[in-house]
């Protein structure tokens, strides 16, 4: 991450400081951003999201809404473009300012290309493979410790819910804040440590919640004491096997879906 965030870092400053965006364009962004991939496709995947997250404010470019300025930009962002969803705000908050600051446009257009693989990777590193199998593995837990099945999964999509968005306003604000300069933010200590971190936690939580979520499963009797011993060592045997074949939050996912089914079954 750290090589693809340095060469981002523009090598002259900023032409001048952009306007300040009124309160109610930067929420008609952030509104927008829940929506970057309501015109996902193969051709330019976000491209046409990022262009429409712009638009707001790209209405304060010289000439207002329509005029040559506007145009030009919005065609410029709608184009291929790369990245995860949640770290998308970066690069349209990065982007506006850019614009809004007259950057000439070729260097717009190069800033643009390096964001797609920090913004990727990082993202993928810290929502897929580390928040989502955490927050997974903590409804688990919440399952194993007696909770209803409304509880396990209200549960779950709150807490997702509430980290991700929480990442998409950081994101925007980041990317408003800082312009061509998102490099260093992008290579702080939560971004690159943050993975490992949740991933310790999952762990852990993994540890306390498959012995109650089975307990819970077999119910009050002994008789499967002894099965259940034999599957959860089954089952360790069988993860630690998968080790690097198989993504995490897959298999996460799949033993909470599994586990909710059985509870409301039952």
């Amino acid at each position: 991450m750290s090589e693809p965030a340095r060469s981002m870092t523009p090598s002259s400053p900023s032409v001048g400081s952009p306007p300040a965006l009124p309160l109610s364009i930067r929420l008609s962004i952030f509104l927008r951003l829940l929506a970057i991939q309501a015109s996902w496709n193969y051709e330019i995947l976000l491209g046409n999201g990022i262009g429409f997250c712009t638009e707001p404010a790209l209405r304060l470019l010289p000439g207002g809404k329509g005029g040559e300025a506007y145009r030009a930009a919005l065609a410029r962002h709608s184009q291929y473009f790369n990245a995860h969803p949640y770290f998308a705000g970066v690069a349209v908050g990065a982007l506006i300012r850019a614009e809004l600051a007259g950057e000439p446009p070729t260097r717009i257009e190069r800033f643009r290309t390096a964001l797609c693989g920090p913004l990727g990777s990082v993202g993928d590193r810290l929502v897929w493979a580390a928040w989502l199998p955490f927050c997974s593995l903590l409804a688990l837990l919440a399952f194993g410790a007696g909770a209803g099945p409304l509880a396990v999964v209200g549960g779950f999509l709150a807490l997702y819910n509430a980290g991700h968005l929480a990442l998409r306003a950081w994101a925007l604000r980041v990317g408003l804040a800082r312009g061509l300069q998102v490099a260093q933010a992008l290579g702080g200590p939560v971004l690159r440590q943050g993975p490992q971190w949740l991933d310790q936690g999952a762990a852990f939580i993994g540890g306390a919640a498959l012995p109650l979520t089975l307990a819970r499963v077999i119910g009050p009797g002994r008789a499967l004491l002894g099965a259940v011993v034999v599957a959860v060592m089954a089952g360790a045997l069988v993860i630690a096997r998968l080790h690097g074949r198989i993504e995490g939050w897959r298999l996460a996912v799949l033993c909470l879906a599994a586990f909710v089914l059985y509870s409301i079954a039952r």
